[in-house]
């Protein structure tokens, strides 16, 4: 093609800005056949309700939005003022938009049912992970599982409808609100990433078909339990400081496993004397990153088993959690399987 004389050419004068989250999902409708739209529409209404959260996240310093709202959580956890404020956001935008029968969330005792009969699709989300950074000004991030529900749409709600193990996910991701806003989520056909563009007020496709590397030399983990922790994972520890590995440990579960999502590492938040069954909840936290992780190559696992396999049984169930570089977490389960036999091997 010859350009005008008359018409200099203009293809450098603007820069292409890229595919918004819109028209991705859009794009990636016809992955479900079961679908009629319901979850292309699911996703945008979290979308929406992450650019309000983002932008209360960003004016907390001036707004007397940050510290502590006076309760605790179901977790006896305090709550600080932005984790209410981020409930109440997603739960508005999840009971407005006529897709979702029910909700499971971090800051609620028990499962909200929206008395949506006709909704399709059950929502367990964390509404703000690691909100206690808050007012310290580190990255922060909001956690999310789609269920497509067991029982037939028209019917009540039931505990089968929300029992169900990460495999059964047909949709998982989350949103790092740090340096910049970030939402990666699956839908069972590769991991994508997003990244907010405020003057714009749009999610742009900024890392496409993410993948975990095999291998890394990070870990991260909270070493002052170190003496609460089973005697694998403080050999596994012990041999990552062996091999020279760099200690990475943010304090917030998103940060920390984007990081090693995106350069190689592994995650442990393993039991604990004061948490024996683990301190990370399966139903909002544990399964979403799994499914993620996994459609990115990596793994997750509690130190034996498949996370994504392990069927709950009670509501804010929380369990250990290795995930990260396939070959990391398998390295960390063999540490532990032996530690196991050792202990297993002395008392018979």
């Amino acid at each position: 093609m010859k350009t005008s004389p008359y018409r200099p050419d203009q293809s450098n004068l603007a820069y292409s800005v890229g595919v918004t989250l819109d028209r991705f999902i859009k794009l990636k409708q016809s992955d479900f056949p079961f679908a009629s739209g319901e979850l292309s529409q699911l996703l945008r209404d979290i979308a929406l309700a992450a650019k309000i959260v983002n932008r209360e996240t960003n004016r907390a310093g001036l707004s007397n939005i940050g510290g502590a709202f006076g309760q605790t959580n179901v977790q006896g956890e305090e709550q600080q003022k932005l984790d209410v404020i981020a409930n109440i956001r997603f739960m508005r935008a999840l009971s407005k938009g006529g897709e979702v029968c029910a909700i499971v969330s971090e800051e609620e005792d028990e499962v909200i049912d929206l008395q949506n009969n006709s909704g399709k699709y059950v929502v367990a989300i964390d509404p703000l992970d690691g909100s206690s950074n808050i007012d310290v000004n580190i990255s922060i991030g909001t956690i999310f599982s789609i269920y497509r529900r067991k029982t037939p749409v028209g019917s009540p709600v039931t505990t089968a409808d929300i029992m169900q193990p990460g495999n059964q996910q047909v949709a998982a991701g989350y949103v790092l609100y740090g340096s910049s806003t970030m939402l990666v989520y699956t839908t069972g056909f590769g991991t994508n990433g997003f990244t907010y563009e405020s003057s714009l007020g749009e999610f742009f496709l900024s890392h496409p078909n993410m993948q975990a590397p095999e291998n890394g030399a990070m870990y991260s983990i909270n070493e002052g339990l170190e003496y609460e922790w089973p005697a694998g994972v403080q050999s596994y520890v012990k041999s990552c400081k062996e091999r020279k590995f760099q200690s990475r440990y943010i304090g917030s579960l998103v940060a920390d496993f984007h990081r090693n999502l995106l350069k190689g590492g592994i995650y442990l938040y393993p039991a604990t004397l004061k948490n024996p069954s683990g301190k990370l909840r399966l139903l909002y936290e544990a399964n979403a990153l799994a499914f993620i992780i996994e459609q990115a190559g990596g793994k997750a696992s509690d130190g034996s088993r498949r996370i994504m396999d392990i069927q709950p049984e009670s509501l804010h169930q929380r369990t250990p959690l290795l995930i990260g570089s396939v070959e990391l977490v398998e390295d960390a389960e063999e540490m532990i399987r032996n530690a196991e036999s050792e202990i297993t091997g002395i008392n018979h």
